[in-house]
């Protein structure tokens, strides 16, 4: 059954009848029509003669729900619909990010400081040092969020307008968490080598890129061209973050079950960008014995399409790398002596059932949004820990844990790269964020509020940053040093 969301509010400006108000009837009509009423504000001012003006604020459960409020509204005697408002689309109307000026333009000696004649000054120096660039310009703080709108959200390949309004957001979350500068670029094109280009030559002007929704497997191969060419970082989210994000919860559910992490069986369903790198983690992490699974089932190199060579690429490393015992068959039949199941997929690939196959205390982390593999009220009888990719279930799995800090931290460093020391720096860190008194199964990971974790999560990357000697930033004489 759906639920009522907030993607779905609408105001609804009601005229009524001064003398006879029905604001009871009123409320308990839209309750009974399944609208869950958030505000009730009067309008002062509006209404002619003898009548009042409320707006309501009411959660639904898609738009079509709306109709059915509206006629149960219009039904009230004495209550007319002035106008309503879809709430989400009007937050998008204009845009949802904005550009604004950290000095005053007044006086003409503003005007001579920020732009002519004084600012040639500052380009000269930047000039005789092209790495003063991070202290003089936008660049230090500054990340471009670069999508090809070929892979957004569930919706798949939208062009790159239809994605602006997923970047403007990722640009709001960089800004609203880390306190980070993000442009979103929607790129109208994806070829590979132009999306290449095109990023080396925008990238003097940033600090780092956040590659976003294009799809695999041309996501694999741009993201490594990028950070073989450029000197700033560069993380494709849908796979670092996710993988990143998916590492802290586990980190902490092992806390809880007390197994150690080289002992784990792990089957893996959904292969895409972000199933290959939560794999890759994993393994990194010291988690052996993994089994991964697509569309045709279990992956492994005794398959008929390995055997043949029709699978290449990161499928074939799959293959390679993992099912070294070479089991066969689709989710339900691998879960059997399983202690995690990660499901980056879609919905109802599980049955509930299948899950009592699974060793005990066994661990579900079913991220497919908006709808899981399986819902954590049929999995909870089966399994001790569950997560999910979404906000209304315990155990959000979300990026907005990892992205805005692990680049506040590499920034601040001012690293050429995000490392996968620096990624597992990142997920440790937000693991460390819940203490062992807070910890608990329907407690893994942090709120996407937690105002910690972002700090937490840009502290471990700095020190692993100077660990590696990656650090160029100069805290003591706030200079950057460029590499040869």
């Amino acid at each position: 059954m759906a639920t009522v969301s907030a993607q779905y509010s609408v105001t609804v400006r009601v005229e009524l009848d001064a003398r006879r108000e029905p604001l009871g009837r009123l409320t308990a009509a839209i309750a009974e029509a399944g609208g869950q009423i958030a505000g009730v504000d009067l309008i002062p001012g509006a209404g002619g003669e003898g009548k009042k003006v409320r707006e309501f604020t009411i959660d639904a459960t898609d738009s079509e729900h709306w109709e059915r409020i509206l006629r149960s509204i219009g039904s009230i005697k004495g209550a007319r619909v002035v106008e309503y408002t879809d709430r989400t689309m009007q937050m998008h109307r204009g845009g949802k990010v904005t550009v604004e000026n950290k000095y005053p333009l007044k006086t003409r000696d503003d005007l001579s400081m920020a732009y002519t004649p004084g600012v040639a000054r500052v380009c000269s120096f930047i000039h005789e040092d092209p790495a003063r660039a991070f202290e003089y310009t936008i660049k230090k703080n500054t990340v471009a969020v670069v999508s090809d709108g070929t892979a957004v959200l569930g919706l798949g390949d939208i062009g790159p307008e239809a994605a602006m309004p997923v970047m403007e957001g990722k640009a709001m979350l960089f800004k609203e968490f880390a306190g980070v500068d993000a442009f979103p670029i929607c790129l109208s094109t994806t070829d590979p080598d132009e999306i290449v280009r095109t990023v080396e030559l925008i990238a003097p002007t940033f600090g780092g890129v956040n590659l976003e929704d294009i799809a695999a497997p041309r996501c694999f191969e741009i993201e490594e061209r990028l950070k073989e060419s450029l000197d700033i970082p560069v993380f494709h989210d849908d796979q670092h973050g996710t993988a990143v994000v998916t590492m802290a919860a586990l980190f902490n559910a092992l806390r809880i079950i007390e197994k150690p992490i080289e002992e784990l069986r792990v089957l893996v369903v959904g292969l895409g960008a972000a199933g290959i790198a939560v794999t890759k983690m994993m393994l990194a992490a010291g988690v052996s014995h993994v089994v991964g699974c697509d569309r045709s089932g279990a992956v492994s190199k005794s398959r008929a399409d390995y055997q043949s060579g029709e699978m290449t690429g990161i499928k074939k490393w799959f293959a390679e790398n993992s099912n070294t015992d070479e089991l066969e068959g689709q989710p339900d039949d691998l879960l059997e002596g399983m202690d995690l199941f990660i499901g980056l997929s879609g919905p109802g690939v599980i049955h509930p059932e299948s899950l009592a196959k699974m060793n005990r205390d066994a661990i579900v982390f079913a991220m497919a949004n908006p709808n899981p593999e399986v819902m954590p009220e049929e999995a909870e009888q089966y399994v001790r820990i569950m997560a999910t990719g979404r906000s209304d279930f315990p155990n959000q799995i979300n990026n907005v844990l990892c992205f805005p800090g692990i680049f506040r931290g590499a920034l601040d460093a001012g690293a050429p790269q995000i490392t996968e020391e620096m990624k597992m720096a990142a997920a440790r860190g937000i693991a460390e964020v819940i203490t062992d008194d807070e910890l608990s199964e329907d407690y893994i990971i942090p709120s996407v509020f937690d105002r910690e974790v972002a700090p937490k999560v840009a502290e471990a990357v700095v020190e692993e940053a100077r660990r590696e000697g990656l650090a160029r930033f100069n805290t003591d004489t706030g200079s950057f040093t460029l590499g040869e």
